[in-house]
């Protein structure tokens, strides 16, 4: 149990059988009536970001969540097959564990995972990422004045927007928390 005056960003808590992430936290004291601390939760597994307010002072219990570096190997039906990088043991994570994060997964890729009570309920990448075009349409001559994009597909098979100059064969940048181009690599 953890009191709610002693809330960090980043700190995990386990709220209605849900984990949930702090994103955010104010402590009020309001002229009249008792402090609150307002907070903005993320829920670990779904990425929902929900407002709750909570008593100053009030307790709420506290989720140990562990975090440890993997390597993604390769897929295996649904479910994806990561090892350890420290012990070399290799674990299966279902694809609703993976979320979004498999959009930018390439064979190999290290990656952040969080642990809960040896389920893995969340994945971090890295801000950016460096993918390859697979097919993208032809450019067409002029129209650079504007700042027009096409669609593309990644090697992944994520399709995103970038300009008309990208051809097929290129590494872009990606960013991996909006999916936006970002520059060539």
């Amino acid at each position: 149990m953890v009191s709610t005056n002693n809330l960090k960003n980043g700190m995990t808590l386990l709220i209605d059988g849900k984990l949930q992430q702090v994103v955010e936290w104010q402590h009020h004291k309001p002229g009249k009536g008792g402090a609150v601390v307002r907070t903005k939760l993320k829920e670990v597994e779904t990425g929902k970001v929900t407002d709750k307010t909570f008593r100053a002072g009030e307790d709420v219990e506290q989720a140990i969540v562990e975090r440890s570096t993997v390597q993604f190997l390769y897929r295996e039906g649904d479910d994806y097959v990561l090892m350890d990088a420290e012990t070399y043991e290799q674990r299966h994570a279902p694809a609703a564990a993976i979320g979004e994060a498999a959009d930018y997964l390439v064979e190999g890729d290290e990656l952040q995972i969080q642990d809960y009570q040896g389920r893995i309920v969340g994945v971090e990448l890295p801000a950016s990422k460096v993918l390859e075009i697979t097919h993208t349409d032809p450019g067409f001559a002029g129209n650079t004045a504007t700042s027009a994009t096409k669609p593309a597909t990644l090697e992944t098979g994520k399709q995103i927007q970038v300009p008309l100059f990208i051809e097929p064969g290129e590494k872009v940048k990606v960013d991996t928390r909006t999916g936006e181009y970002l520059s060539r690599a």
